[in-house]
């Protein structure tokens, strides 16, 4: 985490930055995550059961900034197989130029990666899914014409809750466990969607970065040409 980003990278991270809610508004990196809080927040946006923000208070002592820190070392970061070393902490806590955004540049690495590994295990636990699903003893055709009815009922009942509450207690107990296991797989379902378009966000920010660069690199080549072309003999 020692090696210095380059500007490129530098201006990627504070997109990266802005693009997430935090709780106090970003004006000067190195002071706003000195405390430690505000990476768990980072954190904590992408996934929320990790972080337990009672967890970290903000501070303005070096000693509860470092605190704060290696209770996210501790909690947090060991679950993203992360790790800030205490000489690190020391230098965020007192706001050395250039260490916070290091830092944040590797968590970033460790959070994309976790991301990818949420995803492919959710895809096996759907493929594991179905295929238990469709192992059970009742037939093919009858399940899903069962399942069938019961969103119909579902839908046509979503204004009644009591109504939809009996509905619900009546049936039988195998189809209400095989229905409870389909809303939770469309949940899955939907988590990895949302994970996926936040890549997919953030891959039409890099492409816009680049096309920024390259009009940048396009306009300075132009003067260059100007220039070169009014000094000629």
């Amino acid at each position: 985490m020692d090696h210095e980003l380059s500007e490129e990278a530098l201006q990627d991270l504070y997109a990266w930055i802005d693009n997430i809610p935090l709780s106090r508004p970003k004006k000067h990196i190195s002071r706003d995550f000195s405390d430690g809080v505000m990476a768990a927040e980072v954190v904590k946006h992408f996934f929320p059961k990790m972080v337990e923000l009672h967890n970290y208070s903000p501070a303005n002592s070096t000693q509860q900034k470092i605190s704060n820190w290696s209770i996210l070392n501790r909690k947090v970061f060991s679950k993203l197989s992360f790790d800030v070393s205490e000489e690190t902490m020391k230098k965020i806590a007192l706001r050395t130029a250039g260490v916070i955004e290091t830092v944040l540049f590797s968590l970033r690495e460790k959070i994309d990666l976790k991301l990818e590994q949420v995803t492919e295990n959710t895809l096996v636990e759907r493929q594991v899914f179905i295929y238990s699903t469709e192992s059970q003893h009742m037939k093919t055709e009858q399940l899903k014409a069962l399942l069938c009815s019961i969103l119909v009922g579902c839908v046509l009942l979503d204004s009644k809750p009591q109504a939809l509450q009996h509905y619900v207690t009546e049936m039988d107990p195998a189809l209400r466990l095989v229905l409870q296991e389909k809303e939770r797989a469309v949940m899955t379902l939907q988590e990895t969607v949302e994970i996926l378009q936040m890549k997919v966000n953030r891959l039409e920010h890099l492409v816009h970065l680049k096309d920024m660069r390259i009009e940048d690199l396009t306009r300075h080549l132009d003067t260059y040409k100007a220039k070169a072309k009014h000094t000629r003999p």
